[in-house]
């Protein structure tokens, strides 16, 4: 939504007009109203009830087509100050060097539009948003690392877990070592059954020596008898 408003045959120097317009050029319609009401020149009152008759021009527009806008969204899209006629008078003033400039009263028209479309961004504030689009990619990308991180140290820590498992899991052959007192004890056994055999043997080979003297005897007592 457009509206244009224009104040004509406004009395004061167009060159003085400039000075306030450049002002409000590109400003939103409320900041722009501020900037007027503490602006120290004499177009700053003209020019201001200018902008507020765009506003009312825009708004009335809208009402007319059946469309919401709301006037704090406006901003000032165009705005300049046409020179207009200069008054013929037949007056002089004096110059120097007996000179004379003729008196001129000089007019301006104003010219503001208003608009509801979104603001075209400037050079600068497109570079300013892509700083700030780099600025945001490089703070994602070291949050990124970081997190990176710990997941890395919990995959290690993962992986060292799973080999200590592995490992105890696998089945544990003991070696059997026979220490020195059961080596002398396997090796005095068969000397013990030895010694225990020799025993034998000589019992029963004493034993047979006592019963052969015996049988002698009565061999020779039943030769006496006969």
């Amino acid at each position: 939504m457009e509206a244009i408003a224009k104040t004509k045959y406004l009395k004061g120097s167009p060159r003085k007009a400039r000075l306030v317009i450049d002002m409000i050029r590109g400003a939103n319609v409320s900041h722009a109203l501020s900037i007027l009401k503490f602006t120290d020149k004499r177009a700053a009152l003209p020019i201001a009830k200018c902008l507020n008759s765009a506003i009312a021009n825009a708004t009335f527009m809208a009402e007319q087509q059946n469309i919401a806008i709301d006037p704090d969204d406006l901003w000032v899209n165009l705005c300049f100050i046409d020179m207009g006629p200069t008054k013929n008078r037949r007056r002089m003033r004096p110059a120097p060097q007996g000179r004379a400039y003729r008196e001129q009263r000089h007019y301006c028209h104003i010219t503001i539009q208003v608009t509801s479309e979104e603001k075209p961004k400037s050079e600068k504030e497109l570079k300013a948003e892509e700083s700030r689009a780099k600025r945001i990619a490089a703070k994602k990308a070291d949050a990124k690392k970081d997190k990176a991180q710990p997941k890395k140290a919990a995959e290690a820590k993962k992986a060292k877990v799973e080999e200590v498992e592995a490992k105890t899991a696998e089945p544990i052959v003991e070696e059997v070592v026979e220490t020195p007192a059961v080596v002398e004890a396997a090796e005095e056994t068969p000397v013990v059954e030895a010694t225990a055999a020799e025993e034998t043997v000589e019992t029963a080979a004493a034993e047979e020596a006592v019963e052969t003297p015996a049988a002698e005897t009565e061999t020779s007592e039943d030769a006496d008898a006969k």
